[in-house]
């Protein structure tokens, strides 16, 4: 049997035998099978590649998750080590000072359940997690924090039986206790995480008096990023107090200022969430803790 293909020049036939036919249509189709299959296999292969790469990767995930407790857990007892020594260290400092400090007024000392026993450290006998890492972090972190606070009132009264005695700020530079963020470290407001406060705010209302807490010179009255509106009072020995955030300057650069002088008024200016006085003490460029001067 014979297949004509006529075209348009139809004086010249063209046939072509039906085997012929059949064994292209053959052809044809045994590519296609051939393709898929192909296509078929490759992914199925690709599939069970990544599968055992993932678990290859979780697998591996575990092995650091592992690694990682282990790296967590030396450097929590190198700290749980460090505190130790720190309680040793302050020991010896407050023998010195019981010799030094004069008045009836008490060194702080750690409350039992602030003390660290020293024996074997934080997970010894325990189940060594996550959730026991964190519970454990937690408690070094409220230790330390206990520990700062005899250390700022060690300082405290040591510089007040020094030479800077009469010129270290004690007044309310407002009209209101402070209530917000305390001098340490905290949740920082806009950051959302964890920020060293080398003051205290006050929460006062916008247009609120601000005094001069010591008596000095003027070193700076402008503004001066995140502070805003900025006031430095030098009281000499290296001691200085800032008022930051304020509304309004009553004062310039070299004005002599008497305690309880007004020299500003409460704002909201530069890096702040809302009308407050930002105040700091410093010495030698080193903040204090302002709540350990401050008398009513």
């Amino acid at each position: 049997m014979k297949i004509l293909f006529i075209g348009k020049k139809t004086s010249k036939p063209k046939s072509v035998s039906l085997a012929l036919v059949m064994f292209i249509a053959f052809l044809f189709f045994s590519l296609s099978i051939y393709t898929i299959n192909y296509f078929f296999v490759y992914k199925v292969k690709e599939l069970n590649s990544n599968i055992r790469l993932n678990n290859f990767e979780v697998t591996s995930d575990k092995y650091n998750y592992q690694d990682n407790l282990g790296v967590y857990v030396n450097q929590i007892g190198e700290l749980y080590s460090r505190i130790l020594d720190i309680d040793q260290q302050t020991e010896r400092l407050q023998d010195v000072m019981k010799k030094q400090i004069l008045g009836k007024e008490k060194l702080p000392k750690l409350n039992k359940e602030n003390k660290l026993d020293g024996k074997g450290g934080p997970f010894l006998e325990k189940k060594i997690s996550y959730n026991e890492i964190q519970k454990t972090l937690e408690m070094l972190m409220g230790n330390i924090k206990v520990r700062e606070e005899i250390y700022n009132k060690m300082e405290a009264m040591l510089l007040k039986q020094s030479v800077l005695k009469e010129t270290l700020p004690s007044l309310y530079p407002v009209d209101v206790p402070y209530s917000s963020s305390s001098y340490g470290w905290r949740m920082d407001p806009i950051l959302g995480k964890r920020a060293f406060h080398e003051g205290i705010d006050f929460s006062a209302a916008h247009g609120e008096p601000i005094y001069a807490t010591a008596g000095g010179i003027v070193k700076k009255a402008a503004r001066l990023g995140a502070y805003g509106k900025l006031i430095t009072i030098n009281h000499g020995g290296g001691l200085e107090t800032r008022y930051a955030h304020l509304s309004k300057i009553l004062v310039k650069s070299g004005d002599i200022v008497k305690k309880e002088d007004l020299i500003a008024y409460v704002g909201n200016t530069g890096r702040s969430t809302g009308p407050h006085l930002h105040y700091e003490i410093r010495l030698n460029k080193h903040s204090l803790d302002p709540k350990q001067y401050l008398k009513r």
